[in-house]
């Protein structure tokens, strides 16, 4: 009997020991590379167009390191197309760097990070790889600056946002007086119902000091299919501009889906551009996607229409 007791508090201890190794090993800091290319092929089918060519757009290249206590570090470099030199080279920007701390309801972050602007649009419309979402491809605001943000989760469908930075974005640190605020509500009141408010104020240490931005956003995401819709107005040194963009996704198989974009931008209370666009996506394995598409502009200020193809694709760790 005695023997029999021994075997059976010996097995417990070795369950507890185990127990608590695999405790400790799920701590044990985690970490991933991350590694993005986008790229595509492109020809111009408009009347007076004919250019033609492959594209290097961007690549990512960075490191995500998860410690212990909520805290996580990541640091990215951008490498991309710049104005500033030819287009037939590249320059590469720290688009991340970044200390992450996650607790409870809290969520903040710290050093490069990616502002609360248009995250959420971008990330529902789901195809940054193809075509930028409407306030960063139209420049009303930056995707990443240097500075500080927070995030409150109160309820499963509300949660708060607010973010300093510095306002001139993470291709220009600045190192003026002026600072960019921003605050931002999204409402989930239905499952797969999601709204988006935001509103901003850039005082900056430039010639567009002072700049608002507001934008309000409504989607609907389902198994099969998902719709959004954006308005977003901007008022840079008294130049007014404003837009909406609305897109839809459809599930046509597993890794096969269909979607369409269409973009109106005004200038003051005059539209100076529409755009549309229209495609597949295919999912080529774990890593790979390829996206057919025809895109459509009509440049009202210019007076200039054009329409393009592209094979637009994504590689990602």
């Amino acid at each position: 009997m005695r023997k029999i007791k021994f075997i059976v508090a010996s097995m417990a201890v070795c369950m507890g020991i185990t127990a608590q190794a695999q405790e400790t090993k799920s701590a044990e800091p985690k970490g991933k590379a991350i590694v993005q290319t986008f790229g595509n092929f492109n020809a111009d089918f408009s009347k007076d167009g004919d250019s033609h060519g492959f594209e290097l757009e961007r690549a990512y290249l960075g490191y995500e390191y998860k410690l212990d206590g909520g805290l996580s570090v990541k640091t990215v470099m951008d490498i991309g197309k710049s104005s500033d030199v030819s287009d037939l080279q590249r320059i590469a920007y720290v688009k991340n760097a970044l200390v992450q701390w996650k607790h409870g309801k809290w969520t903040v972050n710290g050093g490069m990070i990616s502002t609360t602007q248009f995250n959420f649009q971008e990330k529902f419309w789901g195809y940054r790889y193809v075509l930028k979402s409407f306030q960063d491809l139209y420049k009303f605001g930056s995707s990443a600056d240097l500075g500080i943000s927070a995030a409150y989760k109160a309820t499963d469908w509300l949660s708060a946002d607010a973010i300093i930075v510095n306002g001139e974005g993470y291709k220009k640190v600045q190192k003026g007086t002026g600072l960019c605020y921003g605050l931002g509500a999204t409402l989930t009141p239905v499952k797969g119902l999601q709204v988006r408010l935001y509103g901003g104020l850039n005082q900056g240490a430039t010639a567009d000091a002072n700049t608002v931005n507001t934008a309000a956003f409504v989607g609907y995401k389902a198994d099969a299919f998902s719709l959004g819709a954006e308005y977003n107005y901007m008022d840079k040194a008294g130049s007014k501009q404003s837009g909406y963009s609305a897109y839809a996704t459809v599930n046509v198989a597993d890794n096969t889906n269909l979607y369409a974009r269409w973009d109106e931008v005004f200038a003051g209370n005059t539209v100076s551009k529409d755009a549309a666009i229209v495609g597949a996506q295919f999912k080529v394995g774990k890593y790979i996607k390829v996206a057919p598409n025809v895109r459509m502009q009509m440049d009202r200020k210019a007076g200039k229409n054009t329409c393009e193809g592209y094979v637009s694709w994504y590689f990602g760790l």
